[in-house]
């Protein structure tokens, strides 16, 4: 691996990105290097976006040509860096490359610290652009570069084959022991057989599969060295004998304690491929990302999106005890209104996912949506990453007020920390309108949705939930309930009166509990619990909720040993 410019020859070539998170890796500079690695003058290595920018400008600074891979979630700090890269050194040359300058290399390119940008996959022109450095390089197709005063640009739709990657391991490079605590990315395919126009995957039609040996041999070093595994392809069950291939080697090779994420197009999944998950997989070890977006068939179809909301709920309600699910939707689509977005919140929170992304439609550079953005009267913000501002279908207060719900719903269900009563919530009233309201409560007594504490967390939703909800003691208890799972050592501070000291140790000793060694919270609940944890049903009935606090784990629930109680 080489990445000390100290060392270096001035006319060395540095591959480089800012991450977004340290725990993130670039696959594509990677890929680029493990292609190239016989050329000595080049190096690679990777940042993060919240670094110094002056401190990064001046390890780039040594290099004759600094590469960068550009995203809508980097480009703004990569733009400062270069800038400052050529305040330090002016005749260091910048190749950007990447999806955020492939669709408008020609507004990119009036940029003056800009020197040469690569579009699309980036495979043949870096290393025609390595081969040929300096001279002639305005003959390099898919390369936009300067000559003689002028921009030039020479397009050719050619792919990359991917079976030149046989036999490579993009990650040999990196140091083993640095991968254990990182997300490891995998690519097993490029393009997308679906052509949603808010995505730029629609742009490649052909789905084109690398080296099944390079697959298995890579997927087989990243689980030996690694934890997570997120594989890149955008469906990656559209053929059933490849997906059951590869789940087969991971069963096969995996460690205790992995995690291996897909995203899956569910309601064409093949039934063989859930058997063989619900027969076979165990619980925890996959992941799966699915992009609902929207239950609006018009919408849908409006962005030439093809998708069986009922298949998708009946795939992920089968498989939820299986695998964990990640679920996305998507808020400024055409024609979905403000009614049409609570309709598919509502509609997809009723599946209870681990996990429910709750994203704003953006204006990827070269998609559909925002070559049609007049059609639909869309505004959207100029700097990435180009979220919408307004349109025909929601104002800019509406969208608004789906970003207070937003925050909420990361709060108190994404964590979770109000998992039963969210539950409960969704099952008497409108959640979407709970969370809406709960992020506007939370706003005007906190001022902004950073800089929280937990216990200032809960004591926001409880008085939420007194204000709003007064007349349901239920809620008060599960957000009790939630409150103390939180915990490992039982906190000073609850949201239930517990039983007297002596009505609550001659409890636990007729249960023959160890209060001496344990602590315990022992509350009076109006409903059964222990039926509402197996089945999400309600019985009103009084019970007796107890809680032993190890100080290891969280808290256990031992409602089923005192069903009934005289209170």
């Amino acid at each position: 691996m080489r990445t000390d410019p100290v060392k270096q020859e001035r006319n060395s070539i540095l591959l480089t990105t800012l991450n977004a998170k340290y725990i993130h890796m670039n696959l594509a500079i990677r890929l680029l290097y493990e292609l190239n690695q016989a050329d000595e003058r080049l190096h690679w290595k990777e940042f993060v976006i919240k670094e110094d920018p002056e401190l990064i400008a001046s390890y780039c600074a040594n290099y004759e040509v600094v590469c960068f891979s550009c995203y809508i979630w980097n480009i703004t700090q990569t733009l400062t860096v270069i800038e400052k890269i050529k305040a330090i050194s002016p005749d260091t040359k910048i190749l950007l490359g990447g999806p955020e300058v492939t669709y408008d290399w020609q507004a990119m390119m009036e940029n003056p610290f800009v020197d040469f940008i690569i579009t699309g996959e980036g495979e043949i022109p870096f290393a025609e652009f390595l081969k040929a450095y300096p001279h002639n390089l305005h003959k390099i197709n898919n390369l936009t570069s300067r000559y003689q005063g002028e921009v030039v640009y020479q397009h050719h739709g050619a792919n990359f084959d991917l079976e030149h990657y046989a036999s490579t391991n993009p990650y040999q490079h990196d140091d083993p022991a640095t991968l254990v605590n990182r997300v490891l990315y995998i690519e097993t395919s490029r393009g997308c057989p679906y052509k949603c126009e808010f995505c730029l995957a629609s742009l490649d039609n052909r789905v084109r599969y690398l080296p099944m040996d390079q697959i298995k041999s890579n997927l087989r070093y990243l689980m030996e060295h690694g934890k997570v595994i997120k594989f890149l392809d955008r469906t990656f069950n559209v053929k059933k004998d490849f997906t059951l291939d590869i789940f087969q080697f991971i069963l096969d090779h995996a460690k205790p304690g992995q995690v291996f994420q897909f995203e899956i197009t569910a309601d064409i999944l093949h039934p063989a491929i859930m058997q063989f998950i619900k027969e076979k997989v165990p619980k925890g070890l996959f992941r799966f990302e699915i992009g609902i977006q929207t239950v609006n068939k018009k919408a849908n179809l409006e962005v030439s999106r093809k998708q069986d909301f009922e298949k998708t709920k009946g795939v992920i309600l089968e498989l939820k005890d299986h695998v964990e699910m990640h679920l996305d939707l998507i808020v400024g689509l055409p024609l979905d209104y403000w009614e049409d977005v609570k309709f598919s919140f509502e509609s997809v929170f009723k599946l209870f996912p681990p996990e429910l992304q709750l994203g704003f439609l953006k204006f990827l550079k070269g998609t559909p949506v925002r070559e049609k953005y007049a059609d639909h009267g869309y505004e959207f913000d100029e700097i990435a990453p180009y979220q919408i501002i307004r349109s025909n279908y929601l104002s800019e207060q509406e969208l608004r007020e789906i970003t207070l719900l937003e925050h909420a719903l990361e709060i108190y269900w994404n964590k979770p920390r109000l998992k039963n009563t969210l539950q409960y919530v969704t099952l008497q009233y409108s959640i979407f309108d709970f969370l809406w309201h709960l992020g506007r409560y939370f706003e005007q007594q906190h001022g902004s949705f950073i800089g929280f504490t937990l216990d200032q967390i809960y004591a926001i939703a409880a008085g939420f939930m007194a204000e709003q909800y007064q007349d349901d003691p239920i809620l008060k208890e599960l957000l009790a309930i939630d409150y103390w799972q939180q915990h490992k050592i039982k906190p000073a501070k609850g949201y239930l009166p517990e039983l007297d000291k002596k009505e609550k140790f001659g409890l636990l000793d007729a249960q023959k509990l160890p209060h001496h060694k344990f602590r315990y919270a022992v509350a009076p609940l109006s409903f059964d619990f222990d039926l509402w944890e197996k089945e999400n049903t309600i019985i009103h009935k009084q019970s007796l909720l107890v809680m032993e606090f190890t100080g290891q784990t969280r808290p256990r629930i031992l409602t089923p040993l005192v069903q009934t109680a005289s209170l």
